[in-house]
């Protein structure tokens, strides 16, 4: 076995440990540390890789993890929502940035016109994994400038797919360009079609198939083969891995196993993604900036300048105020992973020479290592005195509260929660009740609550209550210390079987925990006692009491337990 491939995977290892901490201790996110550990390591740093070429190739699949987990998270349902914004001011800002970029292009760096017209609507995205870290460290994702930053990157991350699409079909010398852009979105319109409807007919039931064997490593196989199968296909036809990798992720936006499917491939993604920064950051030539510093430093700052002042105003067009309107436009003010990701292919198809591409490069990695910079004056701005837009900005949406378990204890606390009008999710390993919840419109998805990853892909970080009514009482301990771990802050409600198993929920992390069988027989003896005569009031005390007396002994359990540990 060559051990070369070892080293190289060793060597990349360390630089990310080492970089993408640092790089989040100084509040500059994990992509720009991703991007210099590449830099670092690569042939213009210090020339510690050997095989770049299939460090290359390899990291192609963590761009087709990431478009598939954005086609999952890209529902329908949240397009139509906020669709004038979408749809509206998005569409604006991309078709209008990138006009600019690509006129720019033409007539003051000499580019050609197939050329132009890519780079000039690479260079309008922005930087989504950036901005929404950025804006969840915040906690500004709700504000009015939150909606509006991550309105307009939904929108960016759909015009991906036509680009993605576009990229093989400007190196066809046959064509105008004015064909090539019809065409791409008739061929992208025509394959958006083929595998939804594929995927309605067929995919769901192998999942469900797959479901039912309970194997974890299948369910892990088949979602891996689900995304790399697409991705390949979509190549065969003519078109980008990454592309297919979206659609696939568009067909499982609104099944029932989505969560556990996250779940699965997230680990991939973070890691093949990172790989793809450092591949990335391995391409960039830092002498470019040593030898033109103000040349790559000026255009970085055009590059910002023209976003800013073609966003301000379109963010004033749709009634947003000054600050919130000249805070958006700096908070997207950098380029982002997508131009690195057209840029890498349009240079594999030989669109992009090799200067051009690592110059390119070179302006989007230094506008995104100054996006932290922007963040602050944007989130300046808006914490000013307070103009009427922010005092009364439109109220969000219910958090849901997550269920972990819809078997009878979960189901009827959805059922009260549903007449109650509170908004839920919950979460089940056995496929049969996940498809009969479904058939009765109940948001129930298929998921295995032990691992975390499914918690958080259902929207457990995002809750605010989270109610464990799983039968087995080891995992029900489990998922409730998992839970207060990673979640010290939440309100954590657990079902218990027995005085012990309560106590030991409580010594785990949860809020308030209720025995399934005290409940059952306080409420026989009620019924009974009533039977026989007993008065209301004085039968309200003797149930109040008894319940009291419950709690208080699995109370002094606990403490009696974390006694026993000191």
């Amino acid at each position: 076995m060559d051990s070369t491939y070892l080293v190289d995977v060793i060597i990349l290892l360390i630089a990310a440990v080492f970089a993408v901490p640092l790089f989040q201790i100084i509040r500059l996110g994990a992509v720009p540390g991703f991007l210099v550990a590449g830099v670092i390591v690569g042939h213009h740093g210090m020339g510690l890789i050997s095989n770049i070429s299939e460090v290359h190739r390899l990291a192609e699949i963590g761009v087709v993890f990431l478009l598939f987990v954005i086609g999952i998270e890209l529902k329908p349902s949240r397009l139509w929502q906020m669709k004038r914004l979408v749809f509206g001011l998005g569409t604006l800002q991309v078709v209008l940035t990138g006009l600019v970029f690509s006129a720019a292009g033409v007539f003051f760096f000499n580019l050609n016109l197939s050329t132009a017209i890519l780079v000039g609507p690479a260079l309008a995205l922005s930087s989504t994994a950036f901005v929404l870290q950025l804006l969840s460290e915040q906690k500004l994702l709700t504000s009015t400038y939150g909606r509006t930053s991550f309105s307009v990157l939904l929108m960016q991350d759909l015009a991906v797919v036509p680009l993605l699409a576009l990229v093989p079909l400007l190196t066809m010398p046959e064509l105008t360009i004015g064909e090539n852009v019809g065409l791409a979105l008739l061929e992208s319109l025509f394959i958006i079609g083929l595998v939804v409807v594929l995927g309605r007919f067929f995919l769901h039931p192998i999942l469900h198939r797959i479901a039912l064997s309970r194997s974890p490593e299948i369910f892990t196989a088949t979602a891996v083969l689900l995304v790399l199968g697409t991705a390949f296909a979509t190549e065969l036809a003519g078109f980008s891995m990454a592309m297919g990798a979206f659609l696939a992720g568009l067909l499982i936006s609104d099944s029932s196993y989505k969560h556990q499917i996250l779940a699965e491939v997230q680990p991939f993604r973070g890691l093949l993604l990172g790989l793809f920064f450092m591949s990335m950051g391995m391409s960039l030539d830092v002498h470019l900036l040593v030898e033109y510093p103000l040349i790559t430093i000026g255009i970085m700052v055009l590059l910002i300048a023209v976003k800013v002042a073609v966003l301000f105003p379109l963010c004033r067009l749709f009634k947003l105020s000054d600050r919130n309107s000249l805070a958006v436009a700096l908070m997207l003010g950098q380029s982002g992973e997508f131009a690195l990701i057209l840029f890498s292919l349009a240079f594999q198809s030989t669109l992009l020479n090799e200067e051009l591409f690592h110059h390119l490069l070179l302006v989007v990695l230094l506008s995104m290592l100054v996006t932290p910079i922007l963040s602050y004056w944007a989130k300046q701005l808006i914490s000013k005195r307070a103009t009427d837009e922010d005092k009364a900005p439109d109220i969000p949406e219910e958090t849901p509260i997550v269920l972990a378990g819809y078997g009878r204890v979960g189901h009827r606390i959805g059922d009260i929660l549903t007449i109650a009008g509170k908004a839920f999710v919950a979460l089940d390993s056995d496929d049969d009740v996940v498809e009969t919840a479904r058939e009765n419109y109940r948001p129930v998805f298929y998921g295995d609550v032990r691992k975390p990853e499914v918690l958080k892909a259902a929207g457990a970080s995002h809750a605010n209550i989270i109610i464990v009514t799983l039968n087995d009482s080891e995992a029900a301990k489990q998922v409730v210390s998992t839970l207060r771990k990673t979640y010290p802050d939440k309100s954590i409600y657990a079902r218990g079987h027995s005085l012990q198993q309560c106590a030991e929920l409580r010594k785990l992390g949860a809020t308030g925990v209720v025995s399934e069988n005290v409940e059952a027989s306080l409420e026989l003896a009620r019924m009974v006692l009533s039977d026989i005569g007993i008065k209301r009031k004085k039968l309200g005390n003797i149930i109040h009491d008894f319940r009291k007396n419950y709690h208080n002994q699995i109370s002094e359990l606990e403490q009696g337990d974390k006694e026993g540990l000191n």
